[in-house]
């Protein structure tokens, strides 16, 4: 049986629904049932995307960083995401997280701790990027986990980037790779 993946994350300028969308191509590499769940510009979603996340065996979940940690908007879907911890609906799924940032670091690391905590609480299982770092003097944007993030995804957009322009090609491919990992995970657990 295929695994369900649902990706749900919040964007405020385009970004992070660019990386996102990298996130859902890799994943869909591995399942063919992997759904994108958008968290709206009030912090909500639709009912059928709750059912989805209720019913899936992987949630990726991904905010931009902003003054050194997630969108309200984000932090309004944890808050409401307590009705599903009640009742353990989450306990033992896959968790992964991803966070963009127009500063090469820009505090990316906290955004990626509060998702973490968040699927601790809900009895979730952690999985990293499994990737090694691009840290040679030759690496750049353009490389693959150019960020070193292992315990999340991390990409950086600069301010004056449109999203046409960033995430750049580096942090789309690390994003690709990320989601088809965590769907890797989730089939080898199903």
């Amino acid at each position: 049986m295929m695994s369900k993946i649902c990706v749900v994350y919040y964007s405020g300028y385009g970004h992070t629904a660019k990386l996102a969308q990298s996130v859902l191509e890799g994943a869909r590499q591995v399942s063919s049932q992997v759904q994108e769940c958008r968290i709206d510009a009030e912090g909500q979603l639709s009912e059928a995307d709750w059912q989805a996340l209720a019913e899936a065996d992987a949630i990726i979940y991904g905010s931009p960083t902003y003054m050194g940690g997630p969108a309200w908007q984000f932090k309004k879907f944890a808050d409401a995401s307590s009705k599903p911890w009640f009742s353990q609906q989450w306990k033992d799924k896959i968790a992964a997280g991803f966070t963009n940032s127009a500063s090469t670091n820009g505090d990316k690391y906290v955004t990626l701790q509060y998702i973490w905590t968040l699927s601790q609480q809900h009895g979730q299982i952690w999985v990293g990027t499994g990737l090694m770092p691009s840290n040679a003097m030759a690496h750049g944007p353009e490389s693959v986990n150019w960020t070193a993030g292992f315990g999340g995804l991390m990409s950086i957009s600069p301010s004056d980037a449109s999203p046409e322009q960033a995430p750049r090609s580096g942090d789309l491919e690390t994003a690709r790779l990320f989601g088809a990992r965590i769907a890797e995970v989730a089939k080898r657990l199903r």
